[in-house]
């Protein structure tokens, strides 16, 4: 598309924005990787594109950046961006290199899976702290992608030593650039492992958001998600794979009051099917009390006597 026939019109912030979530709405691009609609990623493209803060205000108010002249050379730049996010249907993140979590920023690009997680407000809002025993030291965060759990698990329990682990390589290299970001090098140890394989422990608890999606779901995904390594989402028929060998393994290298947190997203239902026995802990979080569990060694090791009778 050629800069003179884009739809993007306007010559200040809030009507680039304006005009941005039209162009988005009516190209049909899919939101949730950050946004979960138009007016939100134009506004974060934009401002991004700008180089304005991210939180800025496009308010009515007196001091918002809303009314703020746009020079045409600087609408163009914002043009050749929301142009390649409908192009290409890259969640923006991709397109920006960046994401947030929690208000926390990490570097992101297409080695890994854009985050999201659930957990990431477990771990802000203290939800987990009253399921860990006084001797938590040793936390391990499995399938970590770019890392972001990792830094927030370190960041929320300044005692503990934290472990990032995954089975590619290329995600590993994502983390360590945000581990280093934040300057937690002597705290984050990342470990490249196929599950548990490599990660004995004993760990104090294990944070997981593992390949889930199930095999129906992956082949409806939207052109977004399809952009993320398949890798990070494919969790086989039920979406179960990955979490039934982890619970096989975990009580090895656990200690005795040791707890997993496990993001499932959708998969409840599947869940409940592959695990029908298990006692876990469903936490809420704003997407509701569906997403995010929580199980203890003690139930897990009890699960897998009554399977051995």
């Amino acid at each position: 598309m050629s800069r003179s026939m884009h739809p993007l019109t306007g010559n200040t912030v809030g009507a680039l924005v304006e005009s941005g979530a039209q162009w988005l709405a009516s190209a049909g691009v899919f939101f949730g990787h950050g946004t979960t609609n138009a007016h939100d990623e134009a506004a974060w493209l934009v401002l991004w594109r700008l180089g304005l803060p991210l939180d800025s205000d496009l308010s009515d108010a007196p001091d918002s950046i809303k009314n703020q002249t746009v020079a045409p050379d600087q609408l163009a730049l914002v043009a050749t961006l929301f142009e390649e996010r409908i192009r290409t249907r890259k969640p923006a993140a991709y397109l920006t290199r960046e994401a947030w979590l929690q208000g926390v920023p990490f570097y992101i690009d297409e080695r890994a899976i854009v985050p999201r997680s659930f957990i990431g407000e477990l771990l802000a809002d203290g939800s987990v702290d009253g399921f860990l025993s006084g001797n938590t030291r040793q936390v391990l965060d499995l399938c970590t992608g770019n890392g972001s759990l990792a830094v927030l698990a370190a960041m929320a329990w300044p005692e503990v030593e934290v472990t990032g682990a995954d089975i590619s390589p290329d995600a590993l290299a994502v983390a360590r650039i945000n581990v280093d970001k934040h300057g937690l090098q002597d705290r984050i140890a990342l470990q490249l492992s196929d599950g548990l394989s490599a990660l004995p422990g004993p760990w104090d608890l294990i944070l997981c958001n593992p390949p889930y999606v199930n095999a129906d779901s992956m082949a409806a995904l939207p052109s977004e998600y399809r952009a993320e390594p398949e890798l990070a989402l494919a969790g086989g028929k039920d979406g179960m794979d990955f979490v039934r060998q982890l619970f096989a393994a975990a009580p090895a290298c656990m200690t005795e009051d040791a707890v997993i947190v496990l993001e499932i997203g959708n998969e409840r239902a599947y869940f409940e099917a592959a695990f029908p026995q298990l006692p876990v802990f469903w936490l809420e979080t704003s997407a509701g009390e569906d997403q995010v569990l929580l199980v203890t060694r003690r139930a897990l090791a009890a699960q897998t006597q009554l399977t051995a009778q």
